[in-house]
């Protein structure tokens, strides 16, 4: 499975984002482009620790075999899949503000395993951080695919 911290994978997610305009369709969902890198770059903030969400119920129950089945069998994140609340953007951003912010969140992350959060996903429950940086690409690649990079 592909991760975040092989120096590979953070180059083909780096080309895949600076195919992105600020004017690229999605396939489906709301955001624009500059709203889902805010939400990438939200998400990846969160794996870093510099947030910590609180624990969702259902994730509390079915929240290992979701990961399982994304983390062990490579299956992927599903058009529209519903996200903590905290994280969702709907006000307008700036393309290449959050294109940065992303990129920079993206590079702390990939530096090693240090840098991930010991926080429980808000669905998943604990993560290692190997998780995390597998987790993240998925993320990553749901959101690329949907604007079609």
């Amino acid at each position: 499975m592909k991760n975040l911290y092989d120096p590979a994978v953070v180059e083909e997610i780096r080309e895949r984002i600076d195919r992105l305009w600020p004017d690229t369709k999605p396939l489906w969902g709301r955001m624009n482009v500059a709203q889902a890198f805010a939400h990438l770059a939200m998400a990846m903030e969160n794996a870093l620790g510099m947030t910590a969400l609180p624990r969702h119920p259902l994730g509390r129950l079915i929240g290992g075999w979701v990961k399982r089945s994304m983390l062990v069998h490579g299956k992927p994140m599903a058009r529209n899949a519903k996200t903590h609340p905290s994280v969702l953007v709907r006000d307008e951003r700036d393309f290449d503000v959050e294109r940065q912010r992303l990129l920079r969140t993206i590079d702390r992350f990939a530096s090693g395993p240090a840098q991930c959060t010991t926080f429980p996903h808000f669905f998943f429950g604990h993560m290692t951080p190997h998780e995390w940086a597998s987790f993240m690409y998925v993320h990553l690649d749901h959101h690329l695919r949907q604007f079609q990079a």
